[in-house]
């Protein structure tokens, strides 16, 4: 019991970090993954610098959007899942 003891409190303070820090950081990643995998041309899109636009062309790992003074191409990892999702809510 000794030993157990004294590793006892580092195992519940690991816990506790899984629990509130890393478990939650792999569901938003995750989450992030499946909405850049499910876009489609002619979504409605806002990136995380603020760029609001309609997805023009999809490629592998960039878009290509249409704003209101032309075109841009970024990368998927740019559209904005928060600000998106809240933008087609609205609508």
């Amino acid at each position: 019991m000794g030993q157990l003891g004294q590793f006892l409190p580092f195992l519940l303070m690991f816990v506790v970090i899984y629990f509130f820090m890393i478990r939650p950081q792999q569901k938003k990643i995750k989450q992030e993954k499946e909405f850049e995998a499910g876009l489609k041309v002619g979504d409605k899109i806002i990136t995380k610098s603020g760029f609001h636009g309609k997805i023009a062309e999809l490629a592998e790992t960039s878009v290509v959007i249409e704003t209101m003074s032309g075109k841009l191409k970024i990368e998927r990892s740019a559209i904005s899942l928060e600000l998106t999702a809240a933008l087609n809510k609205k609508a």
